[in-house]
């Protein structure tokens, strides 16, 4: 069953189309990664999901239930954005301790153990935080709600790796606890780890939805090669692509439908060693941005 439906969204500014027909559902206890460039339409949508913006047309479902007949909705979704902004006066704890009471949470255990995880001084008044513990702040009071889908847009800006591992794995922990979460970042190997499924989006339209091994048909295959035969000649051809050789190694972008016809070319180069690279997020992200839509 899905936690979250979109259905044709669509959303504009004056002349600029922000959202165009945007239609996606996350299920229940799932990753949905959600990428594309700045102005693609992610933040538009995510504020339209958390009702800070009304959509021009199209209807949000949250667990089944039109939002728009729902004035408690909100009760169910927890949102950290990118940038987080604090009421400087108080300490991280006060404000970690307001959300939590008006989510009506009460288990200081988990509360200290992700304080103590995310390494924040919850003494601190917040005028005087990094953006990164900030975040840290935000996203204790996220993890610590429990609400029903979770919303996160770059959240691991201003933080460390240390600090980003130990996201990851709060975003397991909520996942294994039935929780959906909406995972929108640039850090593209970020949502390739997560996610269960993707979509992409590119000028408010989303152009591909599906598992990754899905949207392997808009990528290409990495060979690392050694051969008995000269393999500069494998350049030559129309479907090897960044042909380049490192040491001993040589590699190639091969696209995914002409594997046949490059081994079928290998084979008599007589080759020592073939190493497959899987496809990667970052590689179908790349080429739907610098080929055009159709991913070419």
């Amino acid at each position: 069953m899905s936690m979250l439906e979109l259905k044709n969204l669509t959303k504009t500014f004056g002349s600029t189309v922000a959202a165009d027909d945007v239609s996606f559902t996350i299920d229940k206890g799932e990753i949905f990664g959600f990428i594309g460039p700045n102005g693609a339409g992610k933040s538009t949508t995510i504020r339209m999901i958390i009702g800070a913006l009304t959509q021009d047309s199209g209807s949000i479902f949250l667990d089944d239930t039109n939002i728009s007949k729902d004035r408690h909705y909100k009760d169910n979704i927890s949102y950290v954005p990118g940038d987080v902004n604090l009421w400087g006066n108080l300490t991280g704890d006060e404000v970690i301790n307001f959300f939590m009471k008006v989510r009506n949470y009460k288990n200081t255990a988990y509360k200290n153990e992700l304080i103590e995880k995310f390494r924040l001084d919850p003494k601190k008044k917040c005028k005087t935080y990094s953006k990164g513990n900030r975040q840290k702040v935000a996203l204790i009071s996220a993890f610590l709600t429990d609400a029903k889908l979770l919303i996160f847009d770059e959240p691991t800006t201003g933080l460390d790796p240390l600090m980003e591992r130990s996201f990851h794995e709060e975003v397991a922990r909520a996942k294994s606890e039935g929780k959906s979460i909406l995972l929108s970042s640039h850090i593209l190997s970020e949502v390739e780890k997560l996610s269960d499924r993707i979509a992409i989006i590119r000028e408010g339209k989303i152009i591909e939805t599906g598992h990754l091994d899905e949207l392997s048909h808009i990528t290409r295959i990495e060979y690392i090669i050694q051969a008995k035969e000269d393999l500069s000649k494998l350049d030559e051809l129309p479907f090897v692509h960044e042909f380049r050789v490192e040491g001993e190694d040589t590699h190639v972008l091969i696209d995914n439908d002409k594997a046949h016809d490059f081994l079928q070319t290998l084979y008599p180069l007589k080759p020592t060693k073939l190493q497959t690279l899987p496809p990667r997020l970052e590689d179908i992200f790349m080429r739907y941005y610098e080929g055009g839509r159709d991913g070419s």
